[in-house]
């Protein structure tokens, strides 16, 4: 498999991000990424935006927040472009996106969470994998996981 790297969405890379799609089944479960960037634009002083890249073309996308009365991360908006399901890029861009958190760029906490969809069983299995778990709390239909980093 090809290395995968976030890098933040710029000019340069915006476009493409707003071109990925998602399997007919998928699109009940994540927000696209031009509604996600617009998010991003509202809270840009505590996320980043990430398009997710391999070998130097934009595959999916992501975005870290910060919620600072929370005191802890989140992962919102994880998709890979239909076309590079399967091959293991959405662990990867995980795995890549928790190295970021590692580094604390809007604050200490090492608390990560996220929210799923029950009915993701894909995306559930992948997280329960990296070691998320259930918190207990629910966010409209979908429930939130939590992992503390090592």
């Amino acid at each position: 498999m090809d290395r995968i790297t976030l890098q933040k969405v710029d000019g340069s890379n915006f476009l493409a991000c707003f071109s990925l799609k998602l399997g007919a089944q998928q699109e009940k479960f994540v927000s696209h990424p031009i509604r996600s960037l617009a998010q991003a634009y509202v809270y840009r002083e505590q996320c980043t935006p990430f398009a997710v890249c391999r070998a130097g073309e934009v595959i999916g996308y992501l975005m870290v927040i910060y919620d600072y009365d929370e005191e802890a991360y989140f992962i919102w908006h994880l998709m890979i472009d239909v076309q590079h399901q399967g091959r293991g890029y959405g662990r990867a861009a995980m795995e890549a996106a928790l190295a970021y958190i590692r580094s604390r760029p809007f604050g200490d906490p090492s608390i990560v969470r996220l929210t799923v969809s029950p009915e993701n069983f894909a995306a559930c299995h992948l997280y329960q994998t990296l070691h998320f778990s259930a918190t207990g709390r629910a966010d409209e239909d979908e429930i939130e996981l939590e992992r503390v980093l090592d």
